[in-house]
């Protein structure tokens, strides 16, 4: 009997031995992850990538590499992240064209809102109308005019079709009757060299990466297309003080490949939010006027569905489309 029981507790062991859970995994990040934007180096968009993503790498313990893949309003960058495999080692800004294809493109291969997972916020922040110094208007009044004696004269540039920086400018038009040459650049840092050296008048580019131009004297700052001013800028009026109702802006965040498990978005939205929450971090927005946009997953997916509704009129009201 006794040689009975210990057979039986030790197969009981064995067995026990047998179903056992494995080792738990490796915690996520055992390797470099990968933060792809889609425009080019030294735009606001890639600003933004960087600034977050040393902080961000400092925390993880894994570097967060910047991978620009600019190109198609940023739907090549949209492609390559989506069908990466959703392990949580590739990451895609996110920015305001991502809720504007959606209306602007007849046909794209993916929806965007389904296929990319939201993360979280990172920052947001107005445009500024501004132009180069041999553009005689100082104020959004006298630009209206100098347009309107010069129709069809003016070329505006932009990081690109649908961008933000687009659409203000054909908002813009349709606001106050004048007509200008739109001219679209893969990112916002091409742009900027085009209107330094004159060859294009007139932008609505993102404040973060204009500021040292505006502040330098390249390039002349008339407005900014928020409510009310920046603390960035604070001499420089609002466009809607010269043409009641405009309003236009961007912001950036991160996104995963559709499938992404739930634990690593919540670990990466954990530590992107405490990022945001450093004053260094907040301090160096603000010195690029913008600010920290610190959201939940959830918060930030109804974020993301209440832009592409918003920017859906704006392109329907612009007319804009591309093939």
């Amino acid at each position: 009997m006794i040689g009975i029981t210990r057979r039986c507790v030790l197969g009981t062991g064995l067995a026990v031995i047998a179903i056992a859970p494995s080792p738990a995994a490796d915690p996520y990040p055992t390797r470099a992850v990968r933060l792809i934007v889609g425009f080019p180096a030294g735009g606001p968009t890639d600003i933004v990538a960087r600034i977050v993503a040393q902080s961000l790498s400092e925390r993880l313990g894994q570097q967060i590499v910047v991978e620009n893949r600019p190109g198609a309003g940023s739907n090549i960058a949209t492609q390559a992240v989506i069908t990466s495999p959703p392990d949580g080692y590739t990451l895609l800004l996110v920015s305001p064209p991502h809720a504007i294809n959606a209306t602007l493109y007849r046909k794209l291969p993916y929806s965007f809102l389904e296929d990319i997972v939201p993360v979280a916020g990172l920052a947001d922040g107005p445009n500024v109308m501004e132009v180069h110094p041999s553009v005689p208007a100082r104020t959004v009044a006298e630009f209206i005019a100098y347009a309107k004696a010069n129709p069809g004269k003016i070329s505006f540039a932009s990081a690109g079709n649908g961008t933000t920086i687009h659409l203000s400018g054909e908002l813009f038009m349709a606001m106050t009757g004048i007509k200008m040459l739109h001219v679209p650049y893969r990112g916002s840092a091409p742009a900027l060299t085009d209107m330094i050296s004159g060859q294009v008048q007139v932008m609505f580019d993102n404040v973060l990466s204009s500021l040292p131009h505006l502040q330098s004297g390249a390039l002349r700052a008339l407005a900014v297309t928020s409510r009310v001013r920046l603390e960035a800028l604070p001499d420089v009026p609002t466009v809607a003080e010269s043409v009641p109702g405009y309003e236009t802006g961007t912001w950036w965040g991160v996104g995963v490949p559709k499938g992404t498990p739930a634990e690593i978005v919540a670990l990466l939205n954990r530590e992107i939010n405490a990022v945001l929450g450093d004053p260094k971090i907040k301090a160096r927005f603000a010195e690029l006027g913008s600010a920290p946009l610190i959201m939940t997953p959830d918060a930030f997916g109804k974020f993301l569905a209440a832009e592409t509704e918003k920017w859906a009129k704006a392109v329907k009201f612009s007319g804009a489309q591309v093939d």
